[in-house]
């Protein structure tokens, strides 16, 4: 062979081993990756090639499948009261994926989790349709349907917890949208979503979740609870040495009360009347950094608290002055949290101090109602002492009884509760923010923990804007049905 040849025939060899090299890495090495990449539109044709499973609460889907014509992508989702209920679900569209519980279980959904592979390779040789299994939630029906009809045209949310186990019992927002209407691929479907997301009131954010407000006077239970597990504070009827007018550090400015007489009242009193000085006055004494360390235990600054839906990371600073964590020791300054948080710090002291991990799935099962997965009750931390925690539902039920939180009061039901109205925008120039937490006891402990928060309420004057007025009663509704369902 001459030499020209030659080279031809070594750079063809090339080719050819290189054409191999590159067929192998995307057959063997990259298959998995290529398979379900997003942009594969097979992985979409055959995710809606047959029956979703379902999402359960109380026993019944709350979603559905329903066949489409004209169109590659054989079944769309369905949602039964799509706007209640998408907190928790989440939406599974053909043009636009899935979000929520819809795209962390969507191989359980779908039927093509590794885990049910035997369901799978069952209906090849028995020629059964494949089917997807179901995600059975932790939600209650009635308590979700009494958070989201007390939210009614309010802007807000609510979350309520079991204390006990940590069940996630309600995920409420308002405003909301139905998963619904762009569950399809048409020109249609991509007009609605265009439409949800132009929306000023952003109704597809789970404000429940995602979004986080300054919590006002609630965050005093946080304060409480580090006054007393730091020996701020060892009997909650003693005076507490609070000037008035009290002056917030490193300022000449007065911290002004909007309830009752504060100065030098005890931590029980200025729980009741919530006193700002008070607790102002008990956070800088405590001081900045173990502020921080009790806020931590209850949850804040936590990147990573899943549901298994994420939830926005509650902040306590910890890096500001003296007079920055006066501030946010009244729930106010740099402090921001998400109603699931504070449904966490309410949990933690109606338990007595234990503060288990929020979750809202239950059980996964196999389209044979197998259960694949159950998930358990886990601890979390440990933010106040037994002894402290008992301390704090004795204020939080004087609060209830006798204070700012009588709305939220329950026949023959003993209710622990603190409001809060937080201040915000430029110069606290925009409309505050009302704020609810609670539980209730029952014979066996606390089987309830709820927060509330009322972002924006049409036709309610700013001066009759409070936690006790828009929260409390939306609270109380959702403790009572979860109450007459333990009966």
């Amino acid at each position: 062979m001459n030499k020209p040849l030659r080279r031809i025939a070594i750079f063809c060899g090339i080719l050819v081993l290189a054409l191999l090299i590159r067929d192998n890495w995307l057959q063997y090495v990259r298959a998995d990756e290529l398979n379900t990449h997003e942009l594969n539109r097979r992985v979409q044709i055959e995710r809606y090639a047959h029956q979703r499973g379902n999402i359960i609460v109380d026993g019944k889907p709350v979603t559905g499948s329903v066949e489409t014509k004209g169109s590659d992508f054989k079944y769309k989702r369905t949602y039964t009261n799509g706007p209640m209920w998408a907190p928790v679900t989440g939406f599974a569209s053909q043009a636009f994926d899935a979000n929520q519980i819809e795209k962390l279980e969507d191989g359980i959904l779908t039927g093509n989790d590794d885990r049910l592979f035997f369901d799978s390779t069952m209906a090849m040789f028995t020629g059964e349709k494949k089917k997807g299994g179901d995600v059975v939630t932790t939600l209650n029906g009635k308590a979700q349907e009494a958070a989201f009809k007390g939210l009614g045209d309010k802007k807000g949310a609510v979350a309520a917890i079991d204390p006990q186990t940590g069940r996630i019992l309600a995920l409420a927002s308002t405003p909301s949208y139905d998963p619904s209407v762009f569950a399809g691929n048409s020109l249609e479907d991509s007009e609605n979503r265009q439409k949800l997301l132009n929306d000023k009131d952003k109704p597809m954010v789970n404000r429940a979740l995602r979004e986080t407000y300054p919590p006002g006077s609630t965050f005093k239970v946080v304060t409480a609870a580090a006054a007393l597990e730091n020996g701020v504070v060892e009997d909650i009827d003693a005076p507490t040495d609070t000037p008035e007018p009290y002056i917030i550090p490193l300022s000449r400015t007065p911290m002004k009360n909007s309830h009752g007489d504060c100065e030098k009242a005890s931590l029980n009193a200025a729980m009741e009347v919530s006193c700002n000085s008070v607790f102002a006055n008990l956070g800088d004494k405590v001081s900045r950094d173990k502020m921080v360390e009790t806020a931590e235990k209850f949850g804040f600054n936590d990147a990573e608290i899943d549901t298994p839906v994420r939830a926005s990371a509650s902040v306590y600073n910890k890096t500001m002055d003296r007079g920055g964590n006066a501030l946010s020791s009244i729930g106010q300054f740099d402090t921001a949290t998400t109603p699931l948080q504070m449904a966490m710090v309410t949990a933690a002291i109606a338990n007595d101090g234990k503060l288990m991990k929020p979750y809202m799935v239950d059980q996964l099962r196999a389209p044979d109602l197998d259960v694949v997965q159950t998930f358990e009750p886990e601890e979390m931390s440990r933010p106040v002492s037994q002894e402290n925690a008992q301390l704090l539902q004795q204020m939080m039920e004087n609060v209830v009884e006798q204070g700012t939180g009588t709305k939220a009061q329950i026949d023959g039901v003993t209710v622990g509760g603190k409001t809060g109205t937080a201040q915000h925008g430029v110069g606290n120039s925009k409309r505050p923010y009302a704020w609810f937490i609670s539980y209730a006891k029952a014979d066996n402990g606390s089987p309830v923990a709820v927060a509330v928060v009322v972002e924006d309420s049409s036709g309610v004057a700013r001066d009759d804007i409070s936690g006790g007025g828009l929260a409390a009663p939306i609270a109380r509704d959702v403790m009572k049905a979860v109450l007459e369902g333990k009966e």
